[in-house]
């Protein structure tokens, strides 16, 4: 004779059931481990430092490695004027290998320099009315001018702003300025918008 029972009964037997508790325990201590590595995280595995700064009105402490800008030689100046004047124009070649950087030479040598392809982008000499120089900076071996060159009326050439590096080389006596860099400054083409153009 089988018994029948309640659905109530079959419930709390299955409630009870010894599979069912170990399973609620096995599952109850992998909640417990995983909160347990959750906060262990949290609280002591943070091992970075406050860096409050506190204000002050005393002067900054520069770490940056910039050199202190100072006021341009004259010197400084005259190379890059005679450079122009020499390379740019091409005018005096010779002039120009002199007053030239290792980084405007390129290993060129002079016989090669001489010809007169060299890697500095030209300028008419007759062509320039005009050439202002504005200092970008100045250090004491080092310094970033640049050069506008305007052309005079009537001569179908654009002017041109130019960045001319200069570096001090030699020791001592012997330490001289020499024109390290001649770079076009160049911008982007704006698109106008319309098409076909």
């Amino acid at each position: 004779m089988s018994t029948v029972t309640p659905d109530s009964e079959r419930r709390a037997v299955w409630w009870q059931s010894p599979r069912f508790q170990t399973r609620l325990l096995w599952l109850s201590l992998v909640v417990l481990v995983a909160g347990v590595i959750v906060f262990v995280g949290v609280r002591w595995t943070n091992t970075g430092k406050s860096y409050v700064t506190p204000l002050s009105d005393k002067p900054a402490n520069d770490v940056s490695g910039i050199p202190k800008t100072v006021k341009l030689q004259p010197g400084a100046q005259d190379v890059a004027r005679k450079f122009i004047l020499s390379a740019v124009t091409r005018g005096d070649l010779r002039e120009a290998w002199s007053l030239s950087g290792p980084h405007i030479r390129q290993d060129l040598t002079l016989k090669e320099w001489l010809t007169g392809n060299i890697p500095v982008v030209p300028y008419p000499k007759e062509a320039i009315k005009l050439a202002p120089m504005k200092i970008d900076y100045s250090y004491k071996r080092e310094a970033m001018l640049e050069v506008a060159l305007l052309p005079k009326a009537g001569y179908k050439i654009k002017p041109q702003i130019f960045f001319l590096g200069l570096i001090k080389v030699g020791k001592g006596t012997n330490a001289h300025w020499v024109v390290d860099s001649w770079v076009p400054r160049g911008s982007p083409a704006v698109p106008s918008g319309q098409a076909g153009s």
